[in-house]
Parts: structure tokens; C-alpha cells; sequence
């Protein structure tokens, strides 16, 4: 996801250049057009035919992908853990440095 944000449009074959260039393990091709093809039926990639290349943009931006799986833990964990989840972010807030708190309020009163 990382390489496509950046380049809000890419193949598999630029995606596969790109991280198998920062040294870590290389993968096949054939690995990269699974996930990124997975990604594409979860709805995070759009794919794109150009020819006889695939190309692949993102569906959300980097900060809307975030706050989905923001809201997502937190849902989750509202579900598992109910009012006892509320307590102990109750509890952080109040021990959050003043400035720090003010920003997230008002991160909490956007929409």
C-alpha cells in the first residue's frame, strides 16, 4: 500500500521493483499480484487494465485508511471490553499532556 500511495498508480512490476530494491527479502512477482490482486477484492486497491498490464490505485488515501482502522479497533474493542475500554481511555486522556489533549478533542469533534 505504501508504494502505491506514493506513486498513486502502479503495476505489480513497479510495486515488486520498489520494495524488493530496499534489500530486504525479495518475493516473486507472482506473490506481489496475489496480494495486490487480495487487496483489489477487499476494496483498498481499484485495478485498472492498460493493455496487458494490470494497475492498481488506492481506494483510500493513507489518512482515510487510517482513521477506518482507527474506528475499527476501537469498535472492536468497545465490543469486547465495553464500558471498561471507556474507563481506561478516560483514565490516558487525563494523563495526556494539555496540549496533546486539546489537539485530540478536537480531532474527536471533526465531521
Amino acid at each position: 500500500m505504501e508504494v502505491v500511495w506514493e506513486r498513486t498508480r502502479a503495476s505489480v512490476r513497479e510495486v515488486m521493483d520498489a520494495l524488493n530494491a530496499t534489500g530486504e527479502r525479495r518475493r516473486a512477482y507472482t506473490t506481489y499480484m496475489t496480494i495486490m490482486a487480495r487487496l483489489a477484492r477487499k476494496h483498498l486497491l481499484e485495478r485498472e487494465r492498460s493493455g496487458k498490464t494490470d494497475y492498481y490505485h488506492p481506494v483510500y488515501t493513507r489518512e482515510r485508511y487510517n482513521d477506518l482502522c482507527a474506528q475499527a479497533a476501537v469498535e472492536s474493542v468497545l465490543d469486547e471490553f465495553g464500558g471498561v475500554a471507556v474507563a481506561h481511555m478516560a483514565r490516558q486522556m487525563a494523563h495526556l499532556d494539555p496540549d496533546r489533549r486539546r489537539a485530540l478533542e478536537g480531532l474527536a469533534n471533526e465531521d
